[in-house]
């Protein structure tokens, strides 16, 4: 099924919600520039292990309405919050991919996990994605600020760029035109807003909150997110557990596809 749901009166969100009538859900938060078709692979095979899959277009992106404003992490988490409830969830497990995993854990933090009984990150943009006076891992500032200066001067070769250090295995010139018409979806203001938060917003405390068991897939290849960021979210994060993919980069759900699934699967029957 696919639908809106309205998370305040002008801003509505699109839903992908595949086999709903099974009572095991995963709900997946896609990370930037793309959408909720990231997952195209998991959805094409988790509902035929018994899995609800839920993918939301985080507002600005994909199919939801682009508003101008509301690209902190508070926000983003308030339009999960709104899906959850409007869907009437529980004991869902909540899957973030990059800045889809940090919206994740605002989201476990400031809502206090409602709803969910499981978390899984894959290469989330946690606790922060750039260099800090007292944190020396991630990205500079300054790669996000060009990444910022390529959005309004010209997204599609920004883009492009961002593409090509995305996938740490092959992909063909179809797959990675795919992609790029993925991130072409998002509205350019969204785009920049989403930069800007990596840089004016740290989830050092959100980590600390989490209680329930946490996966944590990342990629030993990530030129995204470092794979130092997930050894310290395991550091941080009590009930967790990191598991690195040797031949992954950002996209561990393409790069290894048949693992993540199966690791994904693993942990939610455990």
């Amino acid at each position: 099924m696919e639908y809106y749901i309205k998370v305040k009166p002008n801003v509505k969100i699109y839903v992908e919600d595949l086999n709903e009538e099974c009572e095991k859900v995963i709900l997946f938060l896609h990370g930037w520039p793309g959408s909720h078709k990231l997952f195209e692979y998991q959805f094409d095979q988790l509902p035929k292990m018994g899995y609800r899959c839920i993918g939301i277009d985080i507002r600005g992106f994909g199919d939801s309405d682009k508003p101008y404003s509301g690209y902190d992490y508070d926000t983003l988490s308030d339009d999960v919050r709104y899906v959850i409830d409007t869907l009437n969830l529980s004991n869902i497990v909540l899957a973030g991919h990059s800045t889809g995993g940090s919206i994740a854990i605002r989201y476990m933090a400031r809502h206090n996990g409602h709803g969910v009984s499981k978390l899984a990150l894959f290469a989330a943009a946690a606790p922060s994605l750039i260099k800090r006076p007292n944190f020396p891992y991630g990205l500079d500032k300054e790669t996000v600020l060009e990444i910022i200066n390529g959005t309004y001067i010209d997204r599609p070769n920004m883009l492009q760029g961002f593409g090509n250090i995305f996938f740490h295995r092959y992909i063909t010139k179809a797959f990675s035109d795919w992609f790029f018409q993925l991130g072409l979806q998002a509205a350019g203001w969204a785009t920049a807003a989403i930069a800007n938060t990596w840089i004016n917003e740290v989830l050092f405390s959100d980590l600390q909150t989490i209680k329930v068991p946490t996966l944590i897939i990342h990629g030993i290849h990530d030129k995204v997110v470092p794979f130092e960021l997930g050894q310290i979210q395991e550091q941080s994060i009590i009930n967790s557990k990191l598991i690195p993919f040797k031949y992954s980069g950002h996209a561990t759900f393409y790069d290894e596809c048949e693992k993540f699934n199966h690791e994904l699967v693993k942990f939610i029957e455990e």
